[in-house]
């Protein structure tokens, strides 16, 4: 090869390179953006028994690229500002909330089965229209093709490592309905309600609203499939 050609050669591969680390670069770059417009709000009870499970959750969103801070059960939620999602935990004591929350125009996700019907994502009635199993660690999917089923396939579904307590409510109408406690399909632990969507006493969704159905403390019982549900759940409240 003559001093040209090699001179050529490097020349050629050296530009690759740095086309290469561009591009790299750029993809990074427009990676962390959109992570950067997706700011989260969980509402906890900061100085409750369970706190450190919202930590927990808290890490875990940010180790997915998400901003999230934790509020105290007393924010009002006229005081939000720059939040593109509000996730009300279960640690909260739904008496001590302030009033808004049901017609906030931004998404909210919770599993506090309690303050479903002041969301009027459920009717009012304890046990019938919503509340909590003491033991279970299944699921029934029923809606695979859906998003918010996280690609998994439909039928048991194994959420938690063992055995622990599992939220429930009883949707409106207008409901997306994911998963049911298994054995028991009139207790939905996963759905979801559009923007628009009917939910209950003809109340319309101010925008997305779902149901997850964790506990206090059971963020760190999922398993790999109640991660990806919750991922997934995540994913469908945040995209516009």
């Amino acid at each position: 090869m003559g001093l040209e050609q090699c001179l050529n050669r490097c020349s050629f591969e050296i530009n690759m390179k740095k086309l290469l680390s561009i591009v790299v670069l750029i993809g990074t770059l427009f990676s962390s953006a959109v992570y950067a417009q997706t700011r989260i709000a969980l509402i906890s009870q900061v100085k409750g028994a369970s706190a450190s499970t919202d930590i927990a959750i808290q890490k875990y969103l940010q180790s997915k690229g998400y901003q999230v801070e934790v509020l105290d059960q007393s924010v009002s939620p006229n005081s939000l500002k720059n939040t593109d999602l509000v996730i009300i935990s279960s640690t909260v004591a739904s008496k001590n909330l302030q009033s808004g929350w049901r017609q906030l125009p931004l998404p909210i996700m919770t599993w506090e089965n309690d303050y479903l019907d002041d969301l009027a994502m459920t009717g009012k009635r304890i046990n019938t229209d919503f509340g909590e199993v003491e033991k279970e660690r299944y699921l029934w999917l029923v809606n695979a093709p859906h998003p918010l089923s996280a690609q998994l396939p439909a039928g048991t579904r194994n959420v938690y490592k063992a055995q622990a307590p599992m939220s429930w409510g009883k949707p409106g109408l207008g409901a997306t309905i994911i998963e049911t406690i298994y054995g028991q399909p009139e207790k939905v632990a996963i759905w979801g309600y559009e923007k628009g969507a009917t939910m209950d006493y003809e109340s319309l969704a101010p925008a997305k609203r779902l149901m997850f159905f964790l506990n206090n403390d059971t963020f760190t019982n999922l398993s790999d499939d109640g991660l990806k549900l919750f991922d997934a759940s995540i994913q469908w409240l945040t995209h516009k």
